[in-house]
């Protein structure tokens, strides 16, 4: 699909002097998808904040003994 969109002289010399006119729609598609996927992230993290109760979790009492049970019981964890 084709887009039509200004983009500033300034800004065009710079994309030309990295990757060359003929990978500018290349280089510009990567971008986009890059800030897109980050934007995607943002939503889901943003999302996610306070969905956690305060209160109520087997870590509450003692959290630095329940990292450590969680670490034990971790098959990946050598040593």
């Amino acid at each position: 699909m084709r887009l039509h969109i200004a983009i500033d002289d300034d800004v065009v010399a710079e994309l030309d002097a990295r990757v060359g006119h003929r990978q500018r729609s290349r280089f510009i598609a990567e971008a986009l998808r890059r800030a897109l996927a980050d934007e995607r992230r943002w939503e889901e993290i943003e999302a996610g904040l306070a969905t956690i109760p305060d209160s109520g979790h087997d870590w509450d009492d003692d959290p630095a003994a329940w990292v450590r049970s969680q670490r034990s019981g971790d098959p990946r964890r050598v040593g």
